[in-house]
């Protein structure tokens, strides 16, 4: 197993960053779950309503994405490091896939994304700096609100907009699967005020990114 030092986590990290940010993120190379889904025929009220989602889930992932980034380059030992890298490549087939949708609508992601990554990235590595069993109940809450999320947008989505539809549930069903092997790996619950702050945060974020 190749070992690196906090040098070269440093410089993946950046890598990373400018990657999920400004460039081509590197995912795991999964089928998108909206290929083979027709075209809807959307009105451009409901076109516009599609893109602001995607747009905000877009940006959630930019957001997941500096999360796990941040608590990796913290995390106390290699196997929650190792688990919060896979959770985060997994995180980018994510950030693919929406940006592709919100491209085919005519659309474009947030340009707060920067702001996004360098909060998001903070956040994580001061849990991840806090212990790893925070740092992994983190993880679980976070995922547990995206989940909310994608719920809401699930329902909101035209009934005719397939591909969309198809991309988050696959997105519904890794992040809770996500929220699951953190528990399981150790992740303990927040405490009640830091799971509100994490709700007030999230919902700024994603009224901002719909429209911005």
């Amino acid at each position: 197993m190749t070992q690196y030092s906090p040098l070269d986590h440093l410089i993946i990290n950046f890598d990373q960053g400018l990657r999920t940010v400004f460039g081509q993120p590197l995912g795991t190379a999964r089928p998108n779950p909206a290929d083979g889904k027709l075209d809807a025929e959307l009105s451009e009220t409901e076109k516009r309503d599609v893109v602001g989602l995607m747009r905000v889930n877009h940006s959630g992932e930019v957001s997941a994405q500096a999360l796990y980034q941040g608590q990796a380059l913290t995390a106390r030992t290699e196997e929650v490091r190792e688990n919060m890298q896979q959770s985060a490549w997994e995180e980018n087939d994510h950030l693919i896939w929406c940006q592709k949708r919100v491209e085919e609508l005519g659309g474009r992601t947030s340009i707060l994304n920067p702001f996004w990554y360098v909060g998001s990235f903070t956040i994580g590595a001061v849990a991840g700096a806090v212990g790893d069993k925070y740092s992994l109940g983190f993880v679980a809450e976070t995922e547990k609100q995206v989940v909310k999320h994608l719920e809401e947008h699930l329902e909101r989505l035209p009934q005719q907009e397939e591909k969309s539809q198809a991309i988050l549930e696959q997105m519904k069903e890794d992040e809770a699967h996500h929220a699951t092997v953190a528990i399981k790996s150790g992740g303990v619950p927040l405490p009640a005020p830091v799971r509100w702050m994490m709700g007030n945060m999230s919902k700024v974020m994603t009224k901002t990114a719909y429209w911005v």
